[in-house]
């Protein structure tokens, strides 16, 4: 099975290593590309997916919402997010889902159930908000106008409260880009919290999830984050139970 990543940049990406592993733990031949690509880059590969060249693909930034648009008909949650990271094909039309939400779903669920605070307001957070749905969820971000759109548009439940710490005793989701360069998130956010669940990851631990184990929170990092999507991925390309220590061994390696 050929499968490939698309997106700018893709250089740094786990998913090949993660996928390379999966297949072969589950005695499947094939292959995971990254490419490095543009939209037509990403126009072209669906038309792969629907000639049988690709098995199936992600989406990575900035090309989620791009690829929503071209296919044949997605997912409630990928519709909904107005957001694709996952590309396959079924019974010939190329269909769209969002792992990520999926992922995070299940993330969400080995943790007790307490209040949820999302951070941000972009396609990750939405992902994000769609994952927590039907608890209570609080969104912080910067642009509170922004924000309150995204609830709108996602037509969930959830209260917009200023970017400022928020109240103790919450799971917190940094669904932002903050510690992507190892910058923290702002003085206070993690102070009392339970958990957190943060998406940035690198070659060594953000500085997010450094102090929150120093706090004793609970941490799923972004590897964690990737794997549980990468896992509900490699489930929709070949139907089969996805190994998920192995895809964990191979995105910690």
């Amino acid at each position: 099975m050929r499968l490939a990543l698309f997106g700018d940049p893709v250089a740094h990406s786990r998913s090949p290593a993660i996928h390379e592993a999966a297949l072969r733990a589950v005695g499947m031949e094939g292959g995971y590309e990254a490419r490095r690509c543009d939209t037509a880059g990403l126009r072209d590969g669906c038309d792969e997916i629907r000639r049988g060249h690709l098995g199936g693909a992600n989406v990575t930034t900035p090309l989620k919402v791009a690829a929503a648009g071209l296919c044949d008909r997605t997912s409630t949650t990928a519709g909904r997010a107005g957001a694709v990271n996952t590309l396959y094909l079924d019974e010939g039309d190329l269909v769209g889902d969002n792992t990520d939400a999926s992922g995070l779903r299940s993330l969400i669920g080995r943790l007790p159930t307490l209040p949820i605070v999302v951070l941000g307001t972009g396609a990750t957070a939405a992902a994000a908000l769609l994952a927590a749905e039907g608890k209570v969820v609080t969104v912080l971000g910067r642009d509170q106008a922004r924000a309150a759109a995204l609830v709108g548009a996602l037509g969930i439940e959830a209260t917009v409260a200023a970017w400022a710490p928020p109240l103790p005793g919450q799971i917190v989701i940094n669904a932002t880009t903050l510690g992507m360069d190892r910058e923290p998130l702002p003085a206070g956010f993690l102070d009392g919290q339970e958990a957190l669940i943060d998406l940035p990851y690198g070659d060594e631990p953000t500085a997010a999830t450094s102090q929150a184990r120093r706090l004793g929170l609970t941490v799923f990092d972004g590897i964690d984050v990737l794997v549980a999507q990468a896992a509900a991925s490699f489930q929709l390309w070949t139907g089969m139970e996805p190994p998920v220590h192995v895809m964990e061994r191979a995105a910690r390696g």
